[in-house]
């Protein structure tokens, strides 16, 4: 499947560059010289006001001085210039523009006039387009070819991208600096890649995510396509946490959101340019790792526990061998050697190559690993000792054979800056790395990339808005199969007398219409007769007025935790849920587990495993494990209660207690409809270099 109306961007018959220069200094030149690079392929046409020739070959004063109405015009003229060229382009029959220039004071009017035509405009403010099979290049700069295909927002970090793709002995299939998508977006790049057979890996930097839940589903396709996408986006800002008035949205940030919404499309986000080119380059091998299981190899005890200490630090398991393959790991070691895993060769490396191989293999062969991590002097024996090069070379390629048999991730961390058995190594589909931190790195994104998309379940029905207050909260959510403690609705002392009688003591007396109750002293606790209610409700009254007073029977049971299980609407990917440690401390501790809703149950435990305090859940200390399974259906329901309503603007219960025999909730908010000022987004749309 190919976005519509954007073959011209990747392989238009006809190009004109109007701004083309021979000055080396000037965009104009690159995009001419890139150009001409394609000539062999399609027709180039140069529009220089005043040269009669550019870069040797003719340059025509204007568009409607060219022989033929060209396919494709990339405007690289001055942005006062931009909407005269563009309509002179229009008159001619011109329907595809590459926006080049910065700062066109009527972009948009001149986007709806190409939009108006049944045109369309890559930009503007792009650093340009590339494209590998097509020979197509209308850059600053050259790029090599390769399987990554970088959409950016930002036209210098997605260079930037490139020129590490480069280093690292990979290239790009295509390029495309999306600028400030004046029209053609990001997420319509991504699906015009799916059919793209020279691209494996996408490399996505974003800075705004008007189109989240598109984004989400183009992801989708790309990875059923086959295609991994690693994201590169900034602004962890606290300022749309600040607005919010949950716990639930005070402790949800920008960037929770969007690795929520990555882990539903079957994708990763990466934090630095370099990070995202390691790990492209192990994705780019065409494997991953089924599991988070990793055999550590190497010919040094340092090294290898270095390696192990990494892995570990990064969620993944390096997990002890059985007594089975640490035997046979043995027979092929010298006595000593350890191979629990981290398996030490012992110095058997530098006396026989060939251990290295044996190793690998069986540890490839075993079952027990779901990727193999390579450390330390492999690839050096060469560089010491060129005697031996040859050797070394075919040790390597038969490790990268072994690997492909094996359809096992093999990433190779070497201390040689190069050489022939890197070359041999990278040559036969093995990413290798200068450090042991970027190599486990690269094995971290590409475990995250195992798991397969979550798709959010659309709620059955559209639920009507509920009220306001802690007694529509809780008739709303009652209606979805959640448990509060018995209670009565009180406006006077009357009430209170029929309410004490109803319920059994100790009591809970709560002002019904606060958000937040302990901090401004509308909640009283463990009140033990009716005579202590009374006082409590007169102090309250006295220091709150008149309004929707509640009466609870307390919950007494024993061994619980506190949590907080709650929901907000993002204007961009639509409802997310959280769960997390909960009471008046859920923001010191800031515990969470994040995802779109709704979600499922086995979702809804996945979430709970991934929280520190999961520990207490399961039982702390010789203390009984609680109700996980009733948890999870609580986050179950409030997340199939929020999306159902898209009036909510967030929906909480703080704290729901969890005990082995269950779980209870014993205070509820609902903010309803987002306003203005509630949206949020990693960064600000602007338009960088």
């Amino acid at each position: 499947m190919s976005a519509p109306g954007l073959r011209s961007f990747r392989d238009p018959a006809s190009v004109a560059v109007v701004g083309a220069s021979a000055d080396p200094a000037k965009w104009g030149y690159w995009l001419a010289h890139g150009a001409l690079r394609g000539a062999g392929r399609r027709t180039v046409h140069l529009v220089n006001r005043s040269a009669a020739t550019v870069l040797g070959a003719t340059a025509y004063p204007s568009l409607s001085a060219l022989p033929a109405t060209p396919e494709l015009v990339v405007l690289a003229v001055p942005a006062a210039a931009v909407s005269g060229v563009v309509d002179e382009a229009l008159a001619l029959g011109v329907r595809a523009f590459l926006g080049i220039t910065a700062g066109v004071g009527d972009e948009a009017a001149v986007a709806a006039r190409i939009s108006a035509a049944g045109g369309r405009l890559v930009g503007m403010n792009s650093l340009g387009i590339y494209d590998a099979a097509t020979e197509l290049q209308l850059t600053w700069g050259t790029f090599e070819p390769g399987s990554i295909a970088v959409i950016s927002q930002s036209g210098q970090l997605g260079s930037e991208i490139a020129s590490l793709a480069a280093r690292a002995g990979m290239g790009l299939s295509r390029f495309v600096s999306v600028g400030n998508q004046t029209d053609v977006r990001a997420v319509e790049l991504l699906d015009d890649l799916i059919e793209d057979q020279h691209t494996r890996v996408v490399a996505l930097y974003l800075e705004s995510f008007a189109d989240g839940a598109d984004l989400v589903a183009a992801i989708r396709r790309l990875r059923a396509a086959g295609k991994h996408t690693l994201l590169l986006t900034v602004g962890a800002s606290a300022a749309s946490s600040r607005l919010a008035r949950s716990h639930t949205g005070s402790m949800t940030s920008a960037l929770d959101v969007v690795d929520a919404a990555m882990r539903a499309a079957g994708a990763t986000r990466v934090r630095t340019p370099d990070e995202l080119v390691q790990a492209a380059a192990l994705l780019a091998t065409g494997v991953v790792p089924a599991g988070d299981r990793v055999a550590v190899i190497g010919d040094s005890g340092g090294q290898t526990g270095v390696a192990a200490d990494l892995v570990g630090a990064a969620g993944l398991q390096v997990a002890e061998f059985s007594a089975a393959l640490q035997d046979r790991l043995a027979t092929q070691l010298p006595t000593g050697a350890a191979c629990a895993n981290p398996v030490d060769l012992a110095g058997a490396g530098e006396q026989d190559l060939t251990n290295y191989l044996a190793v690998a293999q069986t540890a490839l062969e075993s079952g027990e690993a779901d990727a193999v991590l390579l450390t330390g002097y492999f690839g050096c024996y060469a560089l010491d000792n060129p005697a031996s090069a040859a050797r070394e070379s075919e040790v390597a390629a038969e490790i990268a054979a072994a690997a492909q048999r094996a359809g096992i991730p093999l990433a190779a961390h070497s201390m040689a800056d190069g050489g022939p058995t890197v070359q041999t190594l990278r040559s036969h589909g093995v990413a290798v790395y200068p450090t042991i931190e970027t190599a486990v790195g690269a094995l971290a994104a590409a475990a995250r990339l195992a798991a397969a998309p979550r798709t959010p379940a659309a709620p059955a029905v559209i639920l009507d808005q509920p009220g306001s207050g802690y007694l529509a909260a809780q008739e709303f959510l009652r209606g979805g199969g959640i448990a509060f403690p018995a209670g009565r609705l009180i406006r006077d002392a009357d009430a209170l007398e029929w309410a004490a009688a109803a319920l059994s003591a100790p009591y809970v007396l709560k002002a019904s219409w606060l958000e937040h109750k302990s901090e401004a002293g509308g909640v009283s606790v463990g009140l033990a007769d009716a005579d202590a209610l009374r006082a409590a409700f007169a102090d309250m009254r006295a220091a709150l007025g008149d309004g929707d007073y509640v009466v609870e029977e307390q919950d007494l049971r024993g061994d619980v935790v506190e949590m907080v299980v709650g929901a907000r609407r993002d204007p961009h990917f639509g409802p997310v849920v959280l769960v997390g440690a909960g009471g008046v401390q859920a923001e010191l501790h800031r515990d969470t587990a994040i995802e779109l809703a709704p979600v499922d149950h086995e979702t809804a435990r996945a979430m709970v495993r991934r929280l520190v305090c999961h520990r207490l859940l399961t039982g702390w200390r010789g203390r009984p494990a609680t109700d996980i399974d009733a948890l999870a259906e609580v986050i179950v329901a409030l997340s199939t209660l929020a999306a159902g309503c898209p009036q909510i603007a967030e929906i909480e219960v703080n704290p729901l207690r969890v005990a082995p025999d269950g779980a209870v909730a014993v205070d509820a908010l609902i903010v309803e409809t987002l306003t203005p000022t509630q949206t949020f987004a990693p960064n600000p749309e602007r338009t960088p270099r």
